[in-house]
């Protein structure tokens, strides 16, 4: 074959590449907008208050330095190993908020990670977990954030260094890390256990941060709630597990007492990102947090992971 007629060929093939790679990375939302008013109606703010502090909202969205946790105008800048994620607002304001959202919106964001605009999230905002939230959680939430004071001005860009700035391939990423399964109740277990597993894989997200994660940024399956480095490079954050290196000696009361007073059985009391987590679970009702207690008590025991040794330059 001529060299001109195999380079044409080269790139033809090329092209068809890289549209598959298009269709491939494309942002797929869960549900249309164009069917949004089905989902407007029903939801309840008292209701929504739990999922709020549930999901532990206000522990990122709501404003840096100032101490009323209700007003979300986004700003906490979370640290990672690929750079620097800026929260967003998420105070009903119209323009610099989601006060324009629809509960549809928030339902995409939160269960696909796909934005208003079709454009992927990323996944410092845990969608890997939400996607296991009802959509009736999600609507009562939507209700309680609409009682809240708008909050002006939009919060900043991210902070990523190259290639992880290029937002069209979290879609290769999302192919490998979400399964858009929701939870389904196990008919053998408990109602409380029931409730306890989808706090704690859903709407608490707890793997995100207790958890190791792999190169690309995702949790290790098999080392799920064993702990891990923690991401903004301060410390590691403990294992939840059973196993004595975990929560293998603590008692189902012990949890739910750390998760109420922030009080650990020895009588000393959690500090960092830790504390900030009490202050919602303190404000669930006492059922859910003996559910997350019960549900932590009956994970696999993982043995905790011995910290990365650094390189001796030999």
């Amino acid at each position: 074959m001529p060299v001109r007629s195999t380079l044409l060929v080269l790139a033809a093939l090329a092209a068809v590449a890289a549209c598959a790679l298009w269709q491939l990375t494309e942002p797929r939302a869960a549900f249309s907008r164009d069917q949004w008013q089905s989902y407007e109606q029903g939801g309840d703010a008292a209701r929504g208050r739990i999922v709020f502090e549930a999901g532990g909202c206000a522990s990122c969205h709501a404003t840096p330095g100032q101490p009323d946790r209700l007003k979300l105008g986004g700003g906490l800048q979370l640290k990672s190993p690929f750079g620097s994620f800026t929260v967003p607002n998420i105070s009903p304001h119209p323009d610099d908020g989601i006060g324009a959202w629809k509960v549809v919106d928030l339902a995409n964001a939160m269960l696909t990670g796909v934005s208003p605009s079709r454009t992927h999230y990323y996944p410092a905002f845990p969608y890997t977990s939400f996607q296991r939230v009802k959509i009736e959680d999600v609507r009562d939430l939507m209700t309680f954030l609409r009682t809240l004071a708008p909050v002006s001005g939009k919060a900043g860009d991210h902070d990523l260094s190259f290639p992880f700035n290029i937002r069209r391939g979290l879609g290769l990423w999302k192919l490998l890390f979400l399964d858009g399964k929701p939870l389904k109740a196990d008919p053998a277990k408990t109602l409380q256990w029931n409730r306890g597993r989808y706090l704690v894989e859903g709407l608490g997200h707890c793997a995100e941060c207790h958890s190791p994660r792999n190169i690309l940024g995702a949790v290790v399956a098999d080392r799920r709630f064993a702990g891990g480095p923690n991401l903004e490079g301060k410390g590691r954050v403990p294992n939840i597990t059973p196993d004595a290196s975990g929560l293998g000696p603590w008692s189902q009361k012990d949890i739910a007492e750390l998760l109420t007073s922030g009080l650990t059985p020895d009588g000393d009391s959690v500090g960092g990102a830790m504390a900030e987590v009490i202050r919602n679970t303190a404000e669930l009702p006492p059922s859910d947090r003996e559910a997350i207690a019960e549900y932590l008590k009956s994970l696999p025991p993982r043995q905790t992971s011995p910290p990365e040794k650094k390189g001796s330059g030999g």
